[in-house]
């Protein structure tokens, strides 16, 4: 879902700038958060302690919730003949992270987990933070875009310290070039249907990091800059945890060759 603001509207929506981040604080967003955190929370902790069948049900119920979330919204543009390719494909980041979290929860692929991890926490929830759409409670659009974004949210976490599905050496940088891969086919629709996908011409409407990022073009490049950043700071908990791991096998292997050789520490000392 993309609020409908072309590149030369940006200056006439200017001013719910301030209404976007003034929604954070509203009832409605909170309690979305809110749920969001108790269920993702829930479900993680009760994945790491009960482990069993049914983490599999759990993860495809949530799976199709996922899925079915921009389909519904494409329906529901198409009777209102609304739907439009410049802003309804499906290439904001989100999107993507929405088919990609479904599959990853369906088929825990580690390739999928890792999109899941990174884009999830990464993206996602800088849009889950700052909401760039228009709709409220009790509007359709509103549970889909807190089940679709959330949920995305859910699996990220749900996956890597639920599931203990940890991303691989060298994911952030398999992450970050289908990033840019996938900005590609975004930039090539944004020329063909004078769209904005992946906010490539023009800055969110919504308050976010790249309002801070100085004019166009120069704020792609500093969130580029900022999605290394980004990437580095997710993966560090585990590229720490290989660390201490290769370190403590080290310590291992020393000690198991000296209790196997205990005078070999001796003839060096001697030789000294």
């Amino acid at each position: 879902m993309s609020l409908r603001v072309g590149p030369q509207h940006s200056e006439e929506c200017g001013w719910l700038v301030v209404g976007s981040w003034l929604a954070l604080l509203t009832l409605e967003h909170v309690a979305a958060i809110a749920v969001l955190a108790v269920v993702t929370v829930g479900l993680t902790i009760a994945a790491r302690l009960r482990p069993g069948r049914w983490i599999t049900v759990v993860s495809r119920v949530l799976a199709v919730l996922i899925a079915i979330t921009e389909p519904s919204y494409w329906v529901s543009e198409i009777i209102h003949g609304t739907w439009s390719a410049r802003y309804d494909l499906p290439l904001q980041l989100s999107n993507a992270s929405e088919l990609v979290a479904a599959a990853a929860l369906w088929w825990p692929k580690p390739i999928l987990v890792e999109l899941t991890y990174f884009w999830g926490l990464g993206a996602v929830l800088q849009a889950l933070a700052t909401p760039d759409f228009s709709q409220h409670f009790p509007d359709p659009a509103y549970f889909r875009f807190y089940v679709a974004h959330g949920g995305v949210l859910a699996a990220a976490v749900f996956l890597v310290a639920g599931r203990r599905i940890v991303p691989r050496p060298g994911a952030p940088l398999r992450v970050f070039l289908i990033t840019i891969a996938f900005a590609a086919v975004a930039g090539l629709a944004d020329v063909l249907t004078n769209g904005n996908y992946m906010y490539l011409r023009v800055k969110p409407v919504a308050g976010s990091l790249l309002n801070v990022m100085g004019p166009w073009p120069w704020y792609i490049a500093s969130g580029a800059v900022l999605a290394i950043a980004f990437l580095t700071l997710l993966n560090a908990p585990f590229w720490l945890a290989r660390r201490r791991a290769r370190l403590a096998g080290v310590g291992q292997h020393v000690l198991q060759v000296r209790s196997q050789h205990p005078d070999a520490g001796k003839r060096e000392t001697e030789g000294d």
